[in-house]
């Protein structure tokens, strides 16, 4: 047990160069609403449904985090600053990260399946702040949910979306965006949190720049190859 929670703060810091040390990522509420949530959910899964809400409510004011007792959480979970909120049928697969202000938030009892209202999260996914994921949607292994981005239909593994409501956006593969990229979405080698929705703007349109220069060049390679073409019938 000592290996695994050493191994969690380790992952963490792997996230976030801001700690120093692993005694202040135990400081990070993040940390201790995990914690509170796993006690939570054990108590929800032997029915002791009001002791598992006490829990959580007591976490949620230490915290400023809201994870129903009933959502399900895979390892290596990382909360990053707090006012986060996830819904009772959320499953979260492993090594996910969530910034702060996301919600995982469900819909209309009726118009989920089997009782399921909230979204289902891959491994590896990591949510930006302000992000909203609605209803019991899938988002795949590795996708990136920009900041302030409304999510409501399945994200493909590996996507990043961006936008209201959300939309996938190509996001140049560099070496640096082959692994953990802070806040999900960069833009640049400068890329600054607090210039985020700038900055995934300008990344859009540089990419639908470069798009069009090469449709531009494949119609300009057909249209010579046509009329080479031409000019080798009329002189036959």
């Amino acid at each position: 047990m000592p290996g695994r929670f050493i191994t969690y703060l380790n992952s963490i810091a792997a996230r976030d160069p801001a700690p120093r040390s692993r005694w202040e990522l135990l400081l990070y509420p993040g940390v201790w609403a995990l914690g509170f949530h796993r006690v939570a959910h054990r108590l929800f899964r032997m029915r002791l449904y009001f002791l598992a809400r006490f829990v959580n409510h007591f976490s949620r004011f230490l915290t400023a985090i809201d994870i129903h007792p009933g959502a399900k959480i895979g390892r290596n979970f990382f909360i990053d600053h707090g006012f986060v909120v996830i819904g009772e049928t959320a499953e979260i697969g492993d090594d996910v990260t969530i910034y702060q202000g996301a919600t995982l938030g469900g819909t209309n009892p009726t118009s989920g399946q089997g009782g399921k209202r909230h979204p289902t999260i891959g491994d590896g996914v990591i949510i930006s702040l302000g992000a909203a994921i609605l209803g019991p949607i899938t988002v795949g292994d590795r996708a990136r949910i920009g900041a302030n981005a409304v999510v409501t239909k399945d994200v493909p593994e590996g996507a990043t979306m961006v936008g209201i409501p959300a939309k996938q956006t190509p996001v140049e593969v560099r070496p640096e965006t082959q692994n953990f990229v802070p806040y999900g979405t960069p833009c640049s080698d400068r890329f600054d949190p607090a210039t985020q929705k700038l900055e995934l703007l300008q990344c859009e349109i540089e990419t639908l720049q470069k798009r069009l220069a090469q449709l531009f060049e494949e119609r300009d390679a057909k249209a010579a190859k046509e009329s080479t073409g031409r000019k080798r019938g009329g002189a036959a």
